[in-house]
Order: C-alpha cells, then sequence, then structure tokens
C-alpha cells in the first residue's frame, strides 16, 4: 500500500508547496553531528530529503544510502544527486525489514516520517539499531499531534461524506504523536534515547498549495480511490475551506529522537 501511495504522490511530492520534507530532513540530519567520511544510511528516504543534506555532510570520501519502497520516489533522489554530480549516494529500492545491509556498517541510522509505516515498529527499529556502528546514532523523527490541521479534519470529513468505507478516524502516525509513545519506541535499543519535540507551523501560499500537500503525502493513498467526480468534489470543497477560512498555514509539529550507540570496553 505505502509502495502504491507514493509512486502515486511522486508527481506532487517535491512540489513547492511540500517544502516540509527537505526543512525537517535537514533538521534531523543537523542533530548528528555527522562527521566527514561517515557512512549513512536513511530508511524511508523518499526523495532525499535527509539522505542528501547527510550527503553534503559527510563529502565525497562518505557514503549514504537511501532506501524506500517506492521506485517513483527513488528515481526522483536519483536524479537530484546526478544533478549535483554525487558518486558517494546510492538509492535502493527495499523494505526497512530486509534491508540489504550488514550489522554495524553504518555511522549514523535514519527514519524521517517513515517508522509508523511499518506495522510492527518496534521490529523495524530493532533492524535499524543493528546496522548502527558502536558510538554511531539512530534518529528517528515522527509527527506530533494534529499534524496539518485544520486541514485534515476537513479532508477526512469530505471524504467521508463521499466515500464512507475509506474514511480514517486514525492515521498510522497517530500512535507516534507523543514524546513519550516516541521515546518508548526507540528505547527497544537498551539506550535511552533524547527525544525532542518542536512546534512547527507549514505555510500556505493559496488553496492550491494545500491541495499539492494532499496529493504529495500519505493522504493521495486515499485519493487514488476515489473516482474522478468525488476527486473533483473534494478538491473543489479543499480550495473553498483554504479560501473562506483564511487559512495559510497548517500544524507541522515533529518529534526526533536520536540514540547513541555505546562503544564496549575493553577486556
Amino acid at each position: 500500500m505505502a509502495a502504491r501511495t507514493y509512486d502515486a504522490a511522486a508527481d506532487s511530492f517535491d512540489h513547492p508547496a511540500n517544502g516540509f520534507w527537505d526543512r525537517f530532513g535537514r533538521w534531523t540530519v543537523e542533530r548528528l553531528e555527522l562527521a566527514k567520511g561517515a557512512r549513512v544510511l536513511d530508511a524511508c528516504c523518499g526523495t532525499g530529503a535527509s539522505a542528501l543534506p547527510a550527503a553534503e555532510r559527510v563529502g565525497p570520501e562518505g557514503h549514504v544510502l537511501g532506501v524506500d519502497v517506492s521506485e517513483g520516489l527513488l528515481a526522483l533522489a536519483r536524479a537530484k544527486a546526478a544533478k549535483r554530480g554525487w558518486r558517494h549516494t546510492e538509492f535502493r529500492a527495499g523494505d526497512v525489514m530486509e534491508l540489504d545491509a550488514p550489522a554495524a556498517s553504518f555511522d549514523a541510522v535514519v527514519c524521517v516520517f517513515g517508522i509508523f509505516f511499518v506495522p510492527d515498529m518496534r521490529g523495524a527499529v530493532r533492524e535499524l539499531w543493528r546496522r548502527v556502528k558502536p558510538g554511531g546514532k539512530l534518529a528517528i523523527t515522527t509527527w506530533g499531534p494534529d499534524v496539518f490541521a485544520p486541514l485534515n479534519s476537513f479532508f477526512w470529513s469530505e471524504v467521508r461524506a463521499v466515500r464512507p468505507d475509506l474514511h480514517r478516524a486514525f492515521n498510522c502516525w497517530d500512535a507516534l504523536t507523543d514524546p513519550a509513545a516516541v521515546r518508548e519506541l526507540v528505547s527497544v535499543t537498551g539506550v535511552e534515547p533524547h527525544v525532542e519535540p518542536e512546534a512547527a507551523r507549514h505555510s500556505l501560499r493559496s488553496p492550491e498549495d494545500a491541495w499539492a500537500l494532499l496529493q504529495g503525502t500519505g493522504y493521495r493513498g486515499t485519493l487514488e480511490q476515489l473516482d474522478p467526480a468525488a476527486r473533483i468534489r473534494i478538491r473543489e470543497a479543499c480550495l473553498r475551506f483554504i479560501h473562506e477560512s483564511g487559512v495559510d498555514s497548517v500544524t507541522a509539529d515533529v518529534i526526533y529522537a536520536v540514540a547513541t550507540k555505546g562503544i564496549p570496553r575493553a577486556s
């Protein structure tokens, strides 16, 4: 489901209205204080929002591997790296639970807005942690509460009106919108993570920006299941809502968690 959703969303994922991907991807990487020459794994890398800033940090003597289930997003990531002439980045299709990467082979492992798509989140964190070298770091970033409010609730009310069977009162990321829940999840590493919630807003320059957001995110999975008439109806309703209510930004709170793997003491 995630692969189909984001393959479809690839046409709007990097729309200027969706700059939050790059914004929070870069801010996640900044918390890692990566050294030149470091090796980084970006799980659920999308179009490179965190992989590319990591590649800037580690330089050509380092290496960044991005993994995602969506070939559509990976194609965009590869094109960005090629445009920069970078040979120290690699983007592969793959599943977080079946990573083709040796244990303890990365100085940092990153997963931004992706861990909640895995049914076994605790197992996924363990798999990512297993790839971290001693002294390395694991960074997990999730959405905070009420993400994209008030657009989110209006969108789902419109979906319920045309297709009640597609209405979702629960989003997969809802289980991780509390810092305590994120702390508990990352603590399966056996390490107490540093957890930092951050309040943020995401600007909408026009009603069309709101539609681009819905097209270029996980909402696309629902939109793809609507018939053309229903999709047009929801689009017009969302544009009218943003225009008439004067909404010029949406909630975009995030939670950052970073765990550092200890270095075994020499016996």
